[in-house]
């Protein structure tokens, strides 16, 4: 049996965030930064500034009128959240030195981003002030599971197909068999990536959000979104009936479940363009 923190720590050489994302992180996280200094730190990668402008003017967030400027990008959504995009943006080249022979990345990053998606769309519809601050939660949510796909292969896939052969719960499987779930995991590697507490927690406690502590807000969106991006996954015969959501979850957000449809579609919608920012090489699979 492996704890989580072992199974980060072994494969923490692969898991090394890009030093655009560590550089913005710098600037948001000393008290003395500017936005203009924000605004210098991302125009050294044109790539990133060029991602995150497509972001910015997305339907995520709704602008009336283009966004053609780094720095006013920087100035409208403020600096926690363009740090939270600088990682959402680069999260795919973090990965990009894992093997995953039994795993599908364009799919694990097809579903992740959906998820993303459902999490901003399911606060707004909450009525949650900066709900696009929820997407990177959504898009964390299973990060866990690259790690474990990461260390321990075999283990990981015998634990999904033991799942779905008795009917289980995935992260109850994993706890026996492996002696962790994805959640921990991904928690721990939050927790080494040394990104912001509420995080952390939102994916530790995304299956139980009570125990959340101060964070349950954040733990039942990451809950809801997940809950609604795999039954998204079903085959119709078992999509008839709604997602699985835990009660404490809809009475924190006090969201309709009656609206997941609507913006399962919207999320669908939004999902290629969303991609080409995030990971686009699940565009083409």
């Amino acid at each position: 049996m492996a704890s989580a923190q072992e199974l980060v720590q072994s494969c923490s050489n692969i898991f090394t965030l890009p030093e655009i994302y560590l550089r913005v992180r710098d600037v948001v996280n000393n008290p003395e930064s500017t936005m203009d200094d924000l605004a210098n730190a991302l125009k050294i990668d044109p790539a990133i500034s060029a991602r995150l402008l497509k972001i910015v003017n997305s339907p995520l967030y709704g602008f009336p009128k283009q966004i053609d400027s780094i720095s006013r990008a920087v100035n409208l959504i403020g600096m926690q959240s363009i740090n939270d995009l600088v990682a959402a943006t680069t999260l795919g080249r973090t990965f990009t030195g894992m093997t995953a022979e039994l795993m599908d990345l364009p799919a694990f990053w097809r579903k992740s981003v959906l998820c993303a998606l459902l999490a901003g769309k399911i606060a707004k519809a909450s009525g949650i002030e900066d709900s696009e601050r929820f997407f990177i939660e959504g898009l964390l949510r299973d990060i866990g599971h690259l790690v474990l796909y990461q260390t321990i292969p075999q283990r990981a896939q015998s634990a999904l197909v033991e799942a779905g052969y008795l009917g289980s719960p995935l992260a109850e499987v994993e706890q026996s068999n492996i002696g962790c779930d994805f959640t921990e995991v991904g928690a721990e590697l939050i927790h080494f990536w040394n990104m912001p507490n509420q995080i952390e927690q939102a994916i530790r406690h995304q299956l139980s959000p009570n125990e959340a502590g101060e964070f349950t807000l954040h733990a039942s969106i990451v809950h809801l979104a997940g809950a609604l991006a795999d039954h998204a996954e079903l085959k119709p015969a078992q999509a008839s009936q709604p997602p699985v959501s835990d009660p404490f979850a809809l009475s924190c957000t006090r969201f309709n479940a009656e609206r997941c449809p609507a913006l399962l579609k919207e999320a669908q919608e939004q999902l290629q363009d969303t991609l080409a920012c995030i990971y686009p090489l699940a565009m083409a699979a």
